[in-house]
């Protein structure tokens, strides 16, 4: 059973749609809820689907051996950001090489880095008119927003668009993509040799 340790600083819709997609999953399974955030709504979510939760404040994640230990001891093997808003270290980094994931409410390279998150990013892409926004699934490396794209999905941006209506049309496509890019990079469908 391959074990998931969700980030998450707010209210944590997103990792309450990754703990019901993967909920009974034969392979996956959400071991850990963690948070920066003493009051995120997500410590909430994730007890009620009986997920265990922590909490750890800034300082753990600039000297972040207590997080790597823990999470080595609760045998998790991918940390999924989920409106996560701490950066990374370098050592979380190196000791899950290719396997912390993070989404981002807009298509990269665009409107990404340092304070580019949530309503930041939908006032952004309002400001400069875009027509086009969406969402990006990508690999954490040691740049905010950098690492390798691994998915990206468009939605319009409508000439009477708020903040709040772009962000919902953002939200669907969060909840419908996530938990499912998550699975097929853990799990690449296997390479259909009949037709070959």
């Amino acid at each position: 059973m391959i074990r998931l340790a969700i980030l998450a600083s707010g209210s944590g819709t997103n990792a309450e749609n990754m703990i019901r997609y993967f909920a009974g999953h034969a392979l996956i399974s959400v071991g850990l809820v963690i948070s920066n955030n003493p009051d995120a709504k997500v410590l909430e979510k994730a007890l009620r689907h009986q997920v265990p939760t922590m909490v750890l404040a800034g300082k753990h994640w600039r000297e972040p051996q207590e997080i790597i230990q823990v999470l080595q001891e609760k045998h998790i093997d991918y940390l999924i950001l989920a409106g996560f808003l701490l950066k990374i270290h370098p050592d979380i980094i190196q000791a899950w090489p290719n396997k912390i994931l993070n989404i981002h409410p807009a298509l990269l390279p665009k409107y990404g880095g340092k304070g580019m998150y949530g309503a930041h990013v939908h006032n952004a892409v309002l400001e400069n008119k875009e027509e086009v926004s969406g969402i990006t699934i990508h690999l954490v490396n040691e740049q905010y927003d950098e690492g390798r794209i691994l998915f990206q999905e468009t939605c319009p941006v409508l000439p009477d668009d708020t903040t709040e209506s772009l962000a919902k049309r953002i939200h669907e496509l969060e909840y419908r993509f996530y938990p499912k890019v998550t699975e097929q990079y853990i799990f690449p469908d296997p390479v259909n040799t009949a037709d070959q």
